[in-house]
């Protein structure tokens, strides 16, 4: 059977940025902000808005921490990989999932567009990213493996404009304000400090209910306008889900050798284009491919060839529904007394079995992301909660 990437993609990865957006249409309306923190001049969110659009810094250095808490299944957690950054192939893409679990402490620096460095700390080992000009390396220190690419927009001059590093507060902050739509109330909440910087706060929260997302709260700069912290709560209470922040940050331009990286003596080095072709993550092939590859269920991700998955709502309600001609194939994989053991891990984790409109199926619940696999072989996925999803599920013809 022929695969459709995109559709594959869609469904292995559906978790629905869209809803993290915020309303352009409410930011004029006056929100000021309330004490707790530094006392500082009262801003609008309108204000505080063009205040980070209108932020000038490229050059900076410190320290930041990310901590995420999306309340994955344990078999779903393995898969993505677990622990610390540090280890196994010096390929960026191999590293990306396993930023989805727990705490991770990285020093970072900037330099324009063209040179920034990232650097994972993982004990004693550390896992490097450096982009310096048209060059890019990824280097892990515990298995002295380097990985490095021509950036060839770079070397013609083509890089895009505001480029910033990927996990950082600021590249947080501009993906969900670049999200703005009219489901979303914008304000100021209390002031704080955030890494020994005044800071503001501007609030994002969903109008809509039945999302799994309860706000999106961004630290801006009192000065300057760049956004130190990013968190976002759950509706549901408890810790954030995510909490990227610098805990240390300096504004000067950082020295030059900052940017230089030269593979030490002995390190294995691979020269190519990063990922694996597929757009497969660390330990794809333990669970999903397996599930794949049994009789009915050669579509459950995305491996069909069906069409563009269907957007269901709108804003922080979003529900994508992808037609994945699995069939009965979740029925045939409980009743197989053959299936690997890593599909019935899966399929186990996946939760509490529902019957509604749609018929029958099983829904895979995180904090964040709630997914409806149903008997027919349609996928319904959002960041909503799991009787959000189901009600969608059901008016949907």
């Amino acid at each position: 059977m022929a695969t459709n990437s995109k559709t594959r993609k869609a469904a292995r990865y559906a978790v629905p940025v869209a809803v993290l957006g915020v309303a352009a249409a409410t930011i004029a309306i006056p929100a000021f902000a309330n004490g707790g923190g530094p006392d500082l001049p009262k801003v609008t969110a309108q204000q505080l808005v063009e205040k980070i659009a209108a932020s000038d810094v490229e050059q900076l250095s410190g320290t930041a921490k990310i901590t995420t808490d999306l309340g994955l299944p344990t078999v779903a957690s393995g898969l993505l990989g677990g622990g610390g950054v540090a280890g196994g192939s010096a390929d960026p893409q191999d590293k990306v999932a396993q930023l989805a679990n727990g705490t991770h402490t990285f020093r970072i620096a900037a330099d324009g567009e063209d040179r920034q460095k990232l650097t994972f700390l993982d004990g004693k080992d550390e896992y490097t990213l450096v982009h310096n000009g048209a060059d890019v390396w990824g280097y892990d220190t515990q298995s002295n493996e380097a990985f490095h690419k021509k950036d060839a927009d770079a070397a013609k001059g083509g890089q895009r404009k505001g480029e910033r590093l990927p996990a950082s507060p600021q590249q947080m902050a501009q993906d969900v304000l670049k999200a703005a739509g009219p489901t979303t109330d914008v304000s100021v909440g209390d002031t704080a400090q955030v890494a020994g910087r005044d800071a503001y706060q501007l609030v994002l929260k969903p109008k809509q209910s039945g999302s799994t997302i309860g706000s999106v709260q961004i630290a801006v700069d009192a000065k300057n306008g760049v956004p130190l912290r990013v968190q976002v709560l759950s509706s549901q209470g408890g810790k954030p889900i995510v909490d990227a922040g610098f805990t240390k940050v300096d504004f000067a331009k950082p020295a030059a050798d900052t940017f230089t990286f030269t593979p030490p003596k002995g390190a294995k080095v691979t020269e190519g284009a990063p990922g694996k072709g597929k757009g497969e993550g660390p330990g794809h092939d333990k669970g999903f491919k397996a599930l794949e590859s049994l009789p009915g269920l050669e579509g459950l991700t995305g491996g069909g060839e069906h069409g563009e998955p269907k957007v269901l709502g709108e804003g922080w309600s979003t529900v994508a529904r992808i037609d994945t001609g699995a069939g009965q194939g979740l029925k045939a994989l409980e009743s197989d007394k053959n299936a690997p053991k890593e599909a019935k891990q899966l399929l186990n984790s996946l939760g509490d079995k529902v019957k509604g409109h749609f018929g029958e199926g099983r829904i895979l619940s995180t904090r964040v992301v709630n997914a409806l696999i149903t008997d027919d072989g349609k996928v319904y996925v959002g960041a909503v909660t799991k009787d959000a999803l189901v009600k969608t599920a059901n008016a949907d013809k």
